[in-house]
């Protein structure tokens, strides 16, 4: 399916970007609530996060069709500075300081897109997005258990009577979204799970039968909240003092949230690419993340980044364009000004039963049937990285199975370099190498030659070999002194042009010569060049 350069498809697609951005602001509004209950702020602040990054990062992002919010990550990294301001100054002024970090995120994020450094995500290996992808399915599934409740059931069974009633809804939400695409694709089945298990809950609850609400959520939180209806948001400098001390205050904070937001960002990214075969822009999608962080910190969000389950809600139910993720913001809006009435009702257990559904749709359990099949050290950058991903922090996986399968592949290639060695009728020896030369393979390298035995002049052949770092520079150095220090001569043929800029830059530590007849002719330095 073609997009249009503007990201907007054909006026044919656009009931489905409309319907399932509708479906997706539905989803945004538990999560936003339950965030910003974890950096202890309003649950309008979750929710005025949600509506913008959702809005800007749809609007200029590199990813048509991702969805933007108020995310756990973020979250996380945060509650920890407003606590710390709380306790000084007291809650307005832990929420300038939110803000102000939020702002500083931004633009360390534009400052990433700007150097193009969104090309790195190209260096994650496959059983690292893996091991992300279910490590995160694990941490979207673990979270719903907080929207378990009993309100105010007091006695046993009052209780058993009001989980029980939720368990059968969210099994009734989950079967809608699973069958009712086998019978039309018309509208959204996450859509129509949602609205049907709603006018269910307004049946029972009519008959006396409680089921809980997003409000009873809220109120469960915060017992003093009484509706989620707000206004606007409105433009407001933080107000912090602008100092040095204010910057290494809250600087930390805001780098952290700026590479775990991105991480976040460009995972999703590349999974939203594999689920549309379609490509994003890593580095547009930086800036316009850090657009809309700034964006938050300058009209009082708390800030967030791209989240992949409602990606997936977007892309399973249709949405594919920019306006998927507009339509979900501007009607995420709506709900705040105008409608609070109706997405305070809706039942938990219908939007715990979307969440359970993304956790199944977005957990790879083809990984389980691979495990026997792939290298033993993939199989357990996938485990390493999933739990990683639960039990610590996103970012912190990534980069452990990054460095993780860097390592490994560097033993691999480290462990021998394959050689040949012939001696010519002038008694010339030459050694013909297969390989990479760098850190991991210099032992290697330098056990290949018999010093002592080797005639007066040796020929190092480089046809099918690449000097790759300095680690391999000094090991020629020493190869060379070796040989040097016993009275004969090494030359050092085929050498590409990489590598011979390489030892140019190393002051010409090696003698490269070439073979011209039978005679031996030293380089000018010029032919490093």
């Amino acid at each position: 399916m073609k997009f249009s350069p503007s990201g907007i498809r054909r006026p044919e697609n656009l009931k489905n970007d409309l319907l399932s951005g509708l479906t997706v602001a539905l989803a945004l509004v538990p999560e936003a609530i339950a965030f910003a209950f974890i950096v202890g702020i309003d649950p309008t602040i979750g929710l005025y996060a949600a509506f913008m990054m959702g809005l800007v990062t749809a609007a200029i992002g590199g990813r048509p069709g991702m969805i933007s919010g108020a995310t756990g990550a973020v979250a996380v990294i945060f509650a920890p500075l407003v606590r710390e301001q709380v306790k000084k100054g007291g809650m307005e002024s832990a929420l300038d300081y939110l803000f102000a970090a939020v702002v500083l995120m931004g633009l360390i994020q534009i400052l990433f897109g700007v150097l193009k450094l969104g090309k790195f995500i190209r260096l994650v290996p496959h059983p690292v997005m893996l091991g992300f992808v279910n490590g995160l399915a694990i941490v979207i599934f673990r979270s719903q258990f907080e929207m378990f409740f009993t309100g105010h059931a007091e006695t046993f069974e009052e209780k058993a009577l009001v989980l029980g009633v939720m368990g059968i809804l969210i099994a009734m939400t989950m079967a809608i979204i699973q069958f009712l695409p086998k019978l039309t694709k018309a509208v959204p089945a996450t859509l129509v799970a949602i609205i049907t298990v709603s006018l269910i809950s307004f049946i029972l609850n009519k008959a006396g039968i409680s089921v809980l609400s997003v409000l009873d959520f809220v109120q469960e939180k915060d017992p003093a909240r009484t509706t989620l209806a707000a206004s606007l948001p409105t433009f407001s400098l933080p107000r912090i003092p602008v100092s040095i001390e204010a910057l290494k205050k809250i600087f930390p904070y805001s780098m952290l949230a700026a590479s775990v937001g991105l991480i976040e960002s460009l995972m999703t990214l590349t999974l939203v690419d594999e689920l549309t075969d379609t490509r994003g822009r890593g580095n547009k999608e930086c800036i316009g993340q850090g657009v809309a962080n700034m964006v938050n910190g300058l009209f009082g969000g708390m800030g967030g980044c791209a989240m992949i389950g409602q990606s997936v809600i977007n892309i399973k139910a249709g949405g594919r364009s920019r306006l998927s993720g507009i339509t979900a913001a501007v009607a995420l809006l709506g709900f705040i000004l105008f409608g609070a009435p109706l997405i305070e009702n809706i039942p938990l257990a219908a939007l715990v039963g979307v969440m359970f559904m993304v956790v199944i749709g977005t957990f790879e359990w083809s990984s389980f049937r691979v495990m026997k099949q792939i290298p033993k050290s993939d199989a357990l950058v996938i485990v390493l990285v999933s739990v990683v991903t639960v039990t610590v922090d996103l970012a912190i996986a990534v980069a452990a199975g990054i460095i993780f399968s860097a390592l490994v592949f560097a033993w691999e290639k480290g462990k021998k370099i394959d050689f040949t060695e012939t001696t010519d009728e002038n008694g010339t020896k030459v050694y013909k190498l297969n390989g990479a030369l760098f850190f991991a393979s210099v032992h290697s390298f330098k056990d290949i030659f018999r010093f002592a035995e080797d005639p007066e002049h040796i020929v190092i052949d480089f046809m099918h070999t690449r000097v790759h770092d300095h680690s391999g520079v000094e090991a020629l150095n020493f190869v060379t002194e070796k040989y040097s220090s016993l009275g004969k001569k090494l030359h050092i043929l085929n050498l590409s042009h990489e590598c011979r800029i390489l030892l140019k830059k190393a002051d010409g530590i090696v003698e490269v010569s070439e073979i011209e007849g039978l005679e031996w002719h030293h380089l000018a330095d010029d032919s490093l060049a």
